[in-house]
C-alpha cells in the first residue's frame, strides 16, 4: 500500500478468481460500497484490482473483507494455470450437455409421438432429463446469482438464473436446460478466451530468466535471479539468456535484443556494451557487470507497464460500461413489463409472455458486449511489446488511430545526432588520406564529436604521433607532426582562410573544419548530421497511412533543417526552437489538427511530448526518463516500427468498433425480435451470448498477429 503528500492511499489486491468482466463488475461495485473508496480499476486480464481511498483504521482490511464476502479470494496469482477440463464448472458443463442430447434423443426417439404408456414414460425421463440437465449447467452460476440478488445488482449470474428457474417454472424444460448448458458453454469459451490474452502477456513474463551464474570470491555460483546484487559480474555462455541489465566487461557475441528492442537481426557486443535481461546470447561468451537491481530491470519494467496498461481505459471501453449500466436495467425491465402487461392487461397467455420475458433477460447479459474492448486492447498491447513497441494504455492505443500530423524532434531522432564526415577537399594537391593522417594525429587527443567522426574515417592509416599539443579554446587544436606545426580548426586560425569552400559548405547545412600547416591551409573538411536509416521510408509509410502532415521541430540552424527535411520528405520544419517554442508549436498543432504525436528523445523533448496527444520515446530501452515519460516508447532507435505502431492503432480500432457496435446491434435486433416471438430462448442464448462473445474474442485475438514490415 502507497500513501501520496495528500494522504490518498493506493492499494493493489490480487484475484486470481476474478476470471470475467461480470466478476469485475461485482468486484468494483463491492469495494466501491466500503466507505472513503475514491477509485476502483479491475483488471481481468492481470487479475487485479487497484483502488484508490482516503486512509482510515481498518480501511484496507474493510476492502479486503468487501471482496471476500462479494465471494471471491485476495491471494497470488498461481503460477499453475488451473486446467479447465478438470475443474467442476467444466464437468457440470459436460455433465449438463450430456443429459440435455439424451433427454432430446429420448424424446425424439419415437417416430410418431401416440398418447399411450410408452409415450408417457419417454416424456418422463425426458423431462427428468432436462431438469438434470438444467441443475447441472445451473451449480456454475446458481450461487453467484443468488448473491447478485442479495445484493440488488443485475449482473449476468442473476439474469441467467432467472431465466433457467422461470422456464422450469413455466414447464419449459427444454428451454431451461438449453439455457443452463449453453451459457455454461459460453462461459468456457469467454474464460478460454480471457486466459489466452493472459497467456501472452505470461509470454512477457517467461522471458524472465530463473537464475543467474556469477563469479563470489572467485568460484563460479547459481543463484536466483532476484538475489543479484548492482556490481556483482553474471557469466553468461553461448546459448544462454542474459539474467540482468548490465555492461558487458569481458568476452564479444551477438545477441538476440528482439524481445527488448523488437530488432530482427542479432546485435553485436563487446566490452562497454549494454545488455539487458531476456535477451539471448547467440554465440559468445560474455562477463556482465550488473547495473540495475533485477526488478528494477528494463524487462521487469516493461511487464509492469503492459500489467498497468489494462488500467488506462480505451474511450470505448469507457463507453461500453456507461451502456452497460443503462441497457441492462432497461432490458431487464423491459422483460418484466412484457411478462405482466399482456397477461394482466389484455389476457394474454402467461406461458407465451412470460417466455418471451425471460428471452429478454438472457439479451439483457451484456457479457459479450463487456469482454468486446479489454481483450481488444491487452491483445494489441502485448503483441506490440513483443514487436519493441511499448503501448502505455488503450487510451493511447485507440487515440494514435486519430492522429493525424506528427512532429518530430530532428537531433537524435530524424538524424543520428552524431556528425558524420562528408567531404575532404585537398586545397594543394595532398591526398584524401594524407590529409586525413594529420587530422587524425592531432583529434587524436581531443575530446569533440568532431574528432570522433575524423577518427572513425582515418581505421587503416598509419597515423603519426605528435609532440607540443594544445588546444585552442573555441577555435581547434595544433600539435607538431616531427619539425612540421600543424593545426585543425576553424577558418579563423589562418592567415589566409579558404573562406570560398567554407563558405560553400556552410550553405549546404554542413559544418566545416580547416586543416593548415603554419598559417597555410591544406584542406577544408566538412561534416553533416546525417538522417537516421529508414527516416525517410518511415515518413513515406506514415503519409500512406493517413497521417496528413509531418512537421520537424528543431533547435539548429534553418540551413541544416531545410537539409534534412527536404532530405526525408517533411511537409513542414520549424527551425531554431527552443524547448517553450516546440511546447507553443505543439499547442498550435493541437488547435489546428486535434490530435498530435510528438516523436522525440523522451528527456529534451519531454514538455512538448507531455502537451501532445500522445508522446512518442525513441531509443528507450537505454534510457530511464524515456520509459517512465512517454505515453509510447520505441524500445530501439528505429523508426520504421512507426508505421507498425499506426497501423496497429488503426486496426485496433477498427477491431474494438466492430466489436462494440456488433455486440449492440445483435442484442437489439434480438430484443426487437423478441416481442412477435420470432426470437427464442434458445435462439437468444446461442446468438446473443455464446455466439457473440465468441465472435468478438476471436475478432480481438487476431490483433496478436499483427506483424512489422
Amino acid at each position: 500500500m502507497a500513501t501520496n503528500e495528500v494522504g490518498i492511499s493506493s492499494l493493489v489486491l490480487n484475484i486470481p478468481d476474478m476470471e470475467c468482466p461480470g466478476c469485475a463488475g461485482k468486484v468494483e461495485s463491492a469495494i466501491l460500497g466500503v466507505s472513503g473508496v475514491n477509485e476502483v480499476t479491475a483488471s481481468v486480464i492481470a487479475q487485479r484490482v487497484t483502488v484508490t481511498f482516503t486512509p482510515r483504521p481498518s480501511s484496507s482490511e474493510d476492502i479486503k473483507n468487501a471482496v471476500q464476502n462479494a465471494g471471491y479470494t485476495v491471494g497470488q496469482p498461481s503460477d499453475v494455470p488451473k486446467s479447465r477440463w478438470t475443474s467442476p464448472e467444466h464437468i457440470f458443463m459436460l455433465f449438463s450437455g450430456i443429459c440435455f442430447f439424451a433427454a432430446l434423443a429420448v424424446l425424439w426417439g419415437l417416430d410418431e409421438p401416440e398418447p399411450g404408456l410408452l409415450w408417457e414414460s419417454h416424456l418422463q425421463i425426458s423431462t427428468g432429463l432436462f431438469l438434470l440437465s438444467a441443475l447441472l449447467g445451473g451449480l456454475n452460476f446458481f450461487a453467484a446469482g443468488f448473491k447478485s440478488l442479495k445484493s440488488f445488482s443485475l449482473d449476468m449470474n442473476f439474469l441467467m438464473s432467472a431465466a433457467v428457474l422461470g422456464a422450469a417454472g413455466i414447464g419449459e424444460y427444454m428451454e431451461a436446460a438449453a439455457i443452463a448448458f449453453l451459457f455454461s458453454v459460453a462461459e468456457m469459451l469467454e474464460a478460454y478466451a480471457v486466459a489466452r490474452a493472459r497467456r501472452s502477456l505470461k509470454g512477457l513474463m517467461d522471458l524472465t530468466p530463473d537464475v543467474a551464474v556469477l563469479t563470489r570470491g572467485g568460484d563460479e555460483v547459481i543463484v536466483p535471479v532476484e538475489e543479484v546484487k548492482i556490481g556483482e559480474v553474471a557469466l553468461v555462455r553461448p546459448g544462454e539468456k542474459i539474467p540482468v541489465d548490465g555492461t558487458v566487461i569481458q568476452g564479444h557475441s551477438e545477441v538476440d535484443q528482439s524481445p527488448i528492442t523488437g530488432e530482427s537481426l542479432p546485435i553485436k557486443k563487446c566490452q562497454g556494451n549494454t545488455v539487458y535481461a531476456g535477451t539471448m546470447n547467440l554465440e559468445g561468451y560474455l562477463e556482465v557487470r550488473t547495473l540495475r537491481e533485477p526488478s528494477q530491470s528494463t524487462l521487469t519494467r516493461i511487464i509492469k507497464m503492459v500489467e498497468d496498461a489494462e488500467d488506462r481505459r480505451a474511450p470505448s471501453e469507457r463507453f461500453v460500461q456507461k451502456f452497460a449500466r443503462i441497457y441492462t436495467p432497461a432490458v431487464t425491465a423491459l422483460a418484466l413489463c412484457v411478462i405482466l402487461f399482456p397477461t394482466l392487461l389484455m389476457a394474454g397467455d402467461f406461458g407465451i409472455w412470460c417466455l418471451r420475458g425471460l428471452t429478454l433477460l438472457v439479451i439483457a447479459c451484456p457479457c459479450a458486449l463487456v469482454i468486446s474492448t479489454p481483450v481488444a486492447v491487452v491483445s494489441g498491447i502485448t503483441s506490440a511489446a513483443r514487436n519493441g513497441v511499448l503501448i502505455k494504455g488503450g487510451n493511447f492505443l485507440e487515440t494514435l488511430a486519430d492522429v493525424k500530423v506528427v512532429a518530430f524532434d530532428k537531433t537524435g531522432t530524424l538524424t543520428n545526432g552524431k556528425p558524420e564526415l562528408t567531404d575532404v577537399l585537398p586545397l594543394n594537391g595532398q591526398s584524401r588520406d594524407e590529409i586525413l593522417k594529420v587530422a587524425a594525429a592531432l583529434e587524436s587527443r581531443s575530446q569533440h564529436p568532431i574528432a570522433g567522426a575524423i577518427l572513425k574515417n582515418s581505421r587503416g592509416l598509419d597515423i603519426p604521433a605528435v609532440d607540443n599539443f594544445k588546444s585552442i579554446t573555441g577555435k581547434g587544436v595544433e600539435a607538431t607532426i616531427g619539425s612540421k606545426h600543424y593545426a585543425v580548426g576553424k577558418a579563423e586560425l589562418f592567415e589566409n582562410p579558404p573562406t570560398g569552400p567554407v563558405s560553400d559548405f556552410q550553405q549546404q547545412g554542413k559544418t566545416t573544419v580547416v586543416v593548415g600547416e603554419g598559417t597555410e591551409a591544406l584542406a577544408v573538411l566538412a561534416f553533416a548530421d546525417t538522417s537516421r536509416h529508414g527516416a525517410g521510408q518511415a515518413i513515406e509509410k506514415l503519409h500512406h497511412l493517413g497521417v496528413n502532415r509531418v512537421v520537424m521541430l528543431t533547435g539548429d540552424n534553418p540551413i541544416t533543417a531545410r537539409r534534412i527535411a527536404e532530405q526525408l520528405g517533411v511537409d513542414e520544419w520549424h527551425a531554431d526552437l527552443m524547448p517553450e517554442q516546440k511546447v507553443q508549436a505543439i499547442e498550435r498543432l493541437n488547435g489546428e489538427y486535434g490530435h498530435v504525436a510528438m516523436v522525440g528523445d523522451g528527456v529534451n523533448d519531454a514538455p512538448a511530448m507531455a502537451l501532445a496527444s500522445v508522446g512518442i520515446a525513441m531509443g528507450a530501452a537505454g534510457t530511464d526518463a524515456a520509459l517512465e515519460t512517454a505515453d509510447v516508447a520505441l524500445m530501439s532507435d528505429d523508426l520504421t516500427r512507426l508505421p507498425y505502431l499506426f497501423r496497429l492503432s488503426r486496426i485496433s480500432r477498427r477491431v474494438i468498433r466492430q466489436n462494440v457496435w456488433c455486440s449492440i446491434l445483435i442484442k437489439l435486433l434480438l430484443a426487437v425480435g423478441v416481442l412477435p416471438g420470432v426470437v427464442s430462448l434458445v435462439a437468444a442464448v446461442l446468438a446473443g451470448d455464446m455466439g457473440t462473445s465468441l465472435g468478438v474474442t476471436g475478432n480481438a485475438l487476431r490483433l496478436a498477429k499483427v506483424k512489422t514490415d
